[in-house]
């Protein structure tokens, strides 16, 4: 969280939401890797998989915020080191699933938010099942493509990676209308309204809603 607004720990209140929830898939982008163990983040992973019955996804990045990483101790590092900790740590937790008793409902989806062309895209081609890219239609447009030549250099099928992005419309000036299908049309399958408190707005969101029920109609 940024400065000193309100906030709760991030996998306890997914824990809520898991046993207060009957249909909607849980997650956050995304956890900061270096605040955790990897092998407890599989086994907070797991166990909220359980307590949703099989909707959660982990969804974890490098970590940026230095104000947490100094509020609560955590080594900052680099921008490099922070992603090649996430390099190292995906594969454990990875093996951790598989090791815990008794194991995920499910293979727990993995997002995986990053957009740097040099090494974090290239776990996302690695280890990611969602991706979550960011920014203008064009920029999108360029980073997709930029995953899908890493993924053919690794032997991996592009198509396996589902691609979520935020609906921010000034972002998509460039888009008709603000026509969300623009989004569709560049393989992004996951669409996500933000909000702030203390006094959330839920405009985007019931936007998103209604586009929805268009599509289905």
């Amino acid at each position: 969280p940024t400065g000193n607004a309100k906030n709760f720990e991030a996998t306890t209140i997914q824990a809520a939401m898991a046993v207060t929830t009957t249909h909607a898939e849980i997650g956050c982008i995304v956890h900061g890797n270096s605040y955790r163990n990897p092998n407890l983040m599989a086994d907070i992973a797991r166990t909220i998989d359980h307590l949703s019955g099989g909707r959660f996804i982990l969804g974890i990045g490098s970590g940026y915020l230095k104000e947490d990483y100094d509020e609560y101790g955590y080594e900052y590092g680099t921008a490099k080191s922070r992603l090649l900790d996430l390099k190292r740590d995906l594969p454990i937790i990875k093996a951790r699933f598989e090791k815990l008793n008794p194991k995920p409902l499910r293979k727990i989806p993995i997002m995986v938010a990053s957009m740097g062309e040099g090494i974090g895209m290239r776990i996302v081609a690695e280890h990611a099942d969602i991706w979550h890219v960011y920014g203008t239609l064009e920029k999108v447009q360029q980073k997709s493509e930029v995953l899908a030549e890493l993924c053919k250099e690794i032997g991996r099928d592009p198509n396996e990676i589902e691609h979520a992005t935020y609906y921010v419309p000034h972002l998509m000036q460039d888009a008709k209308d603000n026509d969300l299908y623009a989004l569709v049309k560049l393989g992004i399958t996951h669409i996500m309204a933000t909000t702030v408190g203390p006094n959330f707005d839920l405009g985007h969101f019931h936007e998103l809603l209604q586009w929805r029920k268009n599509l289905a109609q």
